[in-house]
Parts: C-alpha cells; sequence; structure tokens
C-alpha cells in the first residue's frame, strides 16, 4: 500500500487575485500563502475483486470507474488509466468547505500516491501542475494558489501567477504571536462565492501582497495588512460575510488578544485564521515544510 499526506494550506494576502478571470483581467496575481500542519491522507492499494473501492464519506465499489461519484477519484483513474484499486481519503478535521483548499490537497495527495504507484518521478512542482489542470477540469473556478500553496515544501512562500506560468519565492516568518483556526461552523460551496467576486475590487489586495512581504519580519504590521485584506475582501462579494460570520468577526475586533484577522478561502463560512498574543479556543497551527510526501508500507 502507498500512502500519501498533504498539507492544508493558509494564505495570508493576495487571495481572489490567483484566479483565472482576474489574471485574465489584470495580466497578474500573486498570493503568498503556506502549507500548514493540518494534512489529508490518501491510501492506495491494489484491488482484489477487480473492482475500485472508493472510501470517503460514503463507499463506492464499481466496476466502471467512469461512473466513480467521488470527482477526483474518477478524473485521476480515468487520466492515467489505472487498474481497479482501493482508495481512502481521510483528513485531520472535517476539511469539506474549509477554505483551506482540501480539494487540491487531497487531489496533490492523489497524484503523489500514483506517482509513487507508476514510478512516474514527477517532481512536487509537477505534480501540483497536474493537480490544477485536473482539478480546473471538475472545478473551472479552482485558483491557482491552492495546489501549489499545499503540495510545494519550504514553508511561506509568494506566488506569482502570470498567463504563461507560476514563479515561487520563499519566505521567512518568524511570529510571536500564535496562529489559530476558529471554525464558523458554517459549511458553502466556494464554487457559489467565486462566481460573484468583483475582480475590480479585489485589485488593491495584490498592493498588500508586496507591502506584506517588504514587512515579513514585522508582526504589528503583518497584522494590519491581515486586516486591511480581509476589509478590502468582504466588499468583493455581498456572499463572503453573513450574520454568523460577522458575529465572529465582532468578537475578535473586541478581544484585545487578537492582533489579525481574516476568513480563509473563498469566504461565506469554513474557518477563521486569527493570530493571538497568547491562547485561543480553536486550532493552533503552524507552518508545514515538507509539503506532499508518500511512501510504501
Amino acid at each position: 500500500m502507498i500512502i500519501s499526506k498533504c498539507p492544508l494550506r493558509i494564505s495570508l494576502a493576495g487571495g481572489s487575485t490567483d484566479l483565472q478571470k482576474f489574471v485574465d483581467e489584470y495580466g497578474r496575481g500573486a498570493v503568498i500563502n503556506s502549507p500548514i500542519n493540518l494534512y489529508t491522507y490518501i491510501f492506495l492499494g491494489r484491488s482484489t475483486n477487480n473492482c475500485y473501492k472508493i472510501t470517503y464519506s460514503r463507499i463506492e465499489e464499481i466496476q466502471d470507474p467512469n461512473k466513480i461519484k467521488n470527482d477526483i477519484a474518477r478524473e485521476i483513474i480515468c487520466y492515467f488509466d489505472l487498474p481497479p484499486v482501493n482508495i481512502i481519503f481521510n483528513s485531520d478535521i472535517s476539511a469539506v468547505g474549509s477554505g483551506l483548499a482540501s480539494s487540491s490537497s487531497y487531489t496533490v495527495a492523489l497524484l503523489e500516491c500514483v506517482n509513487r504507484y507508476l514510478k512516474l518521478n514527477l517532481s512536487q512542482f509537477e505534480v501540483c501542475k497536474m493537480a490544477l489542470d485536473i482539478e480546473r477540469s471538475i472545478n473551472p473556478l479552482t485558483g491557482y494558489q491552492d495546489a501549489y500553496g499545499c503540495g510545494l515544501s519550504g514553508g511561506l512562500k509568494r506566488l506569482d501567477i502570470t498567463k504563461t506560468g507560476i514563479a515561487v519565492n520563499y519566505l521567512n516568518l518568524d511570529l510571536s504571536y500564535n496562529m489559530y483556526l476558529v471554525n464558523t461552523n458554517i459549511i458553502r460551496s466556494s464554487t457559489d462565492v467565486l462566481k460573484t467576486i468583483d475582480v475590480e475590487k479585489i485589485k488593491p489586495l495584490l498592493d498588500l501582497v508586496d507591502k506584506l512581504q517588504v514587512n515579513i519580519n514585522d508582526e504589528v504590521e503583518i497584522c494590519r495588512i491581515l486586516n486591511d485584506g480581509w476589509k478590502n475582501k468582504k466588499l468583493s462579494s455581498d456572499l463572503i460575510s453573513n450574520d454568523a460570520v460577522n458575529k465572529l468577526d465582532e468578537k475578535f475586533n473586541l478581544d484585545d488578544s487578537v492582533k489579525g484577522v481574516k476568513l480563509c478561502g473563498a469566504g461565506g463560512g469554513g474557518y477563521f485564521l486569527i493570530l493571538v498574543d497568547g491562547n485561543y479556543d480553536g486550532i493552533k497551527i503552524d507552518i508545514d515544510k515538507q509539503g506532499v510526501v508518500s511512501w510504501v508500507v
């Protein structure tokens, strides 16, 4: 059996400028993001009964791979014309609708298993590029930052996106503040939110990427940029915030220990990322340095 694990990811600045419609409109996008120490896992093994068995929140056991309902498993199995296999999906936290790029993380993780299974010798970057292409065949609104943000080693990075490719620059972040994820307990479709984004209103987020890179060693400024990005992002769609999101947002604003706040992913639900002076009731996270990895058992 082959096992892989791939981090989920957070972004600190520039989220939504990695959407294809933004890059098409303005010629470029940029994001500063990082994999974190929460993971999705894939277990891949040979089938013993000539059926494809896919285990996630449900179990599918089927002979025709084209009829598999799990989009990620179906597309990758059919792309590589894999023989009958058993695939198990798992994760450290409830990842559906999290805003932490769980679908991209799963896609990268499964591709890394296939990479080892078929002895393709693809690099992490090549696996991430393929993951983006495959995921966009399922969901064309998938952002550039997700697969690369999850799968690449090296920790915090700046991704510069153009119509011709992606450039990666690694950054060092040394925070005395703690990072936490706080669940809104709202599961939403990122696609529904992304369809409504006004790309003109997210253009100021590009300037915040440059500003964050320059001030990457100033944690007071980092928190200010995080807060400014969240304020700007809320202006880009009416679906990004709602009563439940606003209630939590107000709670953070009234807490002097919370220094920086943003809602992860497309918005509308999922997890808040907060930077805290001290401890908080949530999931404490740190930066992952390995990216996607796999091994044989």
